[in-house]
């Protein structure tokens, strides 16, 4: 529907914040307030803030008297909102008195009227309740202040029509904001929900007293973020904040009630910068903070264990999509980066084992570690959010969660530390150019997975390769040059990746699929696999990185031999000449191939084999000076990292080594 005209109720610092953002944008705004004085407030606040965007630059005064005459201010409800379109209600975070409103609105708004609220923590579907069109209800929550905060939850209740939704997702786009679609209602919905046991736990270190709020918001400064947790709760308000974690408690678990200081400060008046006191005295206008020393008992990897996890469970019930709650964490708390990301830069192991010490530190099953977590599905889950559990249920063959796919390329998960790409293309694994970008695609996906330690790439079958697929049409000389380049670069790759790949060679390895095998740091290979390079008997040359790849391997004079003469070599003939370094029965290559991995994933350090194989690589390219040189830096890198502390202790215990890839 076309919305022209929106009502505001609530004229305090959300709700006039909300009115000056749509004035702004061409809309007709009336901003209702039953109380005299806050109507007041908030027209002379609307007027000063426009005021300093026209000094800043930012506003044209033109555009703002047009603005401020497009606006209206009463406390009549009735009249405000008769010909309003659209009605935003912005009042304090209490159902009750939500529900009131929007039971009057029903009444005084016309019929196609859309209700929203801004509210920051309660079910929509709750609130719509109260009213007899509950499809005409959504929520549209603004961040504060909303001028310049970025961000707007469109949270679609469990009656919320499609129009009604995309009609509000068209609004936000309208006033210049980046909406997030909140799929399923839930308390918090996406960032607030995110950020909830994080707020839970700094009141536990209260209340346990570990730390002082200075201390702590002394080392989350020191992390880098604008604002320590307790500076935060202040600015927002305390009471806001024991709201929230009561309705937490309610809607989500009870563990959300075992906080106590934050309720004591409510009841002493101490709620933050709205009363001048809260954790810190607010009377200049900011946080008049003590000096501290940050404290050593909170961790940055606590709170980011604990923002994964919830971002996890977010994603599990199918609140919103990963793509979505990267960008509204990052827009909400106005970081550079969200929790997906956080979570593709570490391993599940990692966040697993932190959450369980929270779990059991606390004493708090909120912090216990997400279904998907526990069962090592974490890269999964932040990937395909939870549409890999949906089609996995349908799924006849190996589970999606357990598969990453492109239509010719797979990632498998065949061991927690190893990744076998498989490529399914014909029943001969042809290379083919969507081949190539799915490859590409993969091998991507793959590089800063630091649960991954060894790569497996073979094809699916019998048969690793049996080459290019000629059939493809490719129009002159010219893109057949950038055929070859993109292939020879996203083969180079597999030999840039830090981490071990192995090609696992059976059945055919022929023209570009043995360039692709020749990418790889190590091959392995069956008996009887033909090996060669076909190419000349076509009018064509290896093209895919083979005629400089091959005689680096085995030497100038067998590279030309087997290019010229296009003969194939057996496995076993490419084990005698050092390219294949194992060999596997031909009834076992994939199991066998998988212990190897697991086997090599396990036993070496992950930095130290990173950095290894770039010294081979590079090595071979440059003079023995030069090389020796990196390798010295190399060493140095290496040292004081916990995989090599824990390589020396193993070696003198007598033991094997448990790297982390540190």
């Amino acid at each position: 529907m076309e919305v022209k005209e929106i009502t505001v109720v609530g004229a305090g610092v959300m709700g006039h914040g909300i009115a000056e953002v749509l004035a702004l944008s061409g809309y007709r705004v009336n901003l209702l307030d039953s109380f005299e004085e806050a109507l007041k407030k908030g027209e002379e606040q609307i007027r000063k803030s426009m005021e300093r965007l026209v000094k800043s630059g930012k506003l044209d005064g033109e555009k703002m008297r047009a603005s401020l005459g497009n606006m209206s201010f009463g406390s009549d409800m009735e009249s405000m909102v008769s010909s309003a379109d659209l009605v935003i209600e912005a009042v304090p975070e209490k159902l009750d008195l939500k529900t009131k409103v929007f039971s009057d609105l029903d009444k005084f708004c016309r019929k196609g009227t859309i209700l929203a609220s801004n509210t920051s923590n309660i079910r929509i579907t709750d609130i719509a309740r109260a009213t007899s069109r509950p499809d005409k209800v959504v929520g549209l929550h603004f961040f504060n202040p909303p001028v310049l905060m970025n961000l707007v939850e469109v949270i679609k209740s469990r009656d919320t029509s499609d129009d009604t939704f995309n009609t509000a997702l068209e609004i936000v786009k309208r006033v210049g904001k980046t909406p997030v679609r909140v799929l399923k209602d839930t308390a918090g919905f996406v960032v607030n929900r995110i950020s909830a046991p994080e707020g839970l736990m700094f009141c536990l270190v209260l209340d346990n007293r570990m730390a002082k709020p200075e201390e702590v918001d002394a080392f989350a400064k020191g992390q880098g973020l604008p604002m320590g947790p307790y500076e935060l709760m202040d600015y927002v308000g305390i009471d806001t904040v024991v709201h929230s974690l009561e309705y937490y408690a309610k809607e989500l678990s009870p563990d959300y009630g075992k906080c106590r200081i934050y309720g004591e400060m409510v009841e002493k008046g101490l709620l933050g910068a709205k009363t001048g006191k809260g954790f810190y005295d607010w009377s200049s206008g900011k946080a008049a903070m003590p000096k501290a020393d940050p404290t050593d008992k909170v961790q940055l990897m606590d709170v980011l264990a604990l923002e994964v996890n919830e971002a996890v469970k977010v994603l599990e019930e199918g609140i919103s999509t990963p793509e979505e709650v990267e960008t509204g964490y990052r827009l909400g708390m106005n970081r550079p980066f969200g929790p997906i990301t956080v979570a593709k830069g570490l391993t599940n192991a990692e966040i697993k084992r932190k959450l369980e010490e929270l779990q059991k530190k606390f004493n708090v099953d909120v912090f216990a570690p997400a279904q998907s977590i526990k069962e090592g599905k974490l890269k999964e889950i932040i990937t395909k959010g939870n549409v890999a559990k949906e089609e996995a249920k349908s799924a006849k063959t190996q589970p999606v969660e357990e598969t990453v796919s492109g239509e010719l390329v797979k990632i498998e998960k065949v061991d927690e530390k190893v990744r076998r790409i498989l490529i399914d293309n014909t029943r001969n694994n042809l290379i083919s150019s969507q081949v190539i970008s799915e490859l590409e695609a993969a091998i991507k996906e793959l590089w800063n997975d630091r649960e991954v330690n060894v790569i497996i790439v073979t094809g699916k079958g019998e048969r690793f390769s049996a080459g290019a697929q000629l059939s493809e049409f490719i129009a002159g000389g010219l893109d057949f040059t950038e055929s070859s380049r993109r292939g020879e670069r996203v083969f180079r790759m597999l030999s840039e990746i830090p981490k071990i790949t192995i090609a696992e060679i059976k059945g055919y390895a022929l023209g570009g699929g043995f360039e692709l095998a020749l990418g790889c740091d190590i091959r392995v290979s069956t008996d009887e696999a033909q090996i060669g390079f076909p190419e000349l008997k076509r009018g064509l040359l290896p093209g895919w990185g083979g005629s400089q790849r091959l005689s680096k391997l085995v030497g100038m004079s067998r590279a030309l031999y087997y290019i010229l003469t296009t003969e194939y070599m057996t496995g076993r003939e490419a084990n005698e000449i050092g390219l294949v370094s194992r060999l596997f029965p031909k009834e076992s290559v994939d199991e066998e191939t998988i212990r190897f991995a697991s086997d090599l994933a396990r036993r070496v350090s992950p930095p130290a084999a990173a950095l290894a194989k770039r010294l081979i690589n590079k090595g071979s390219e440059i003079s023995m000076d030069n090389g020796l040189e990196m390798e010295s830096i190399a060493m140095g890198l290496l040292y004081g990292t916990d995989d090599l502390k824990e390589g020396i202790s193993a070696f003198l215990e007598k033991r094997d080594p448990e790297f982390k890839g540190k």
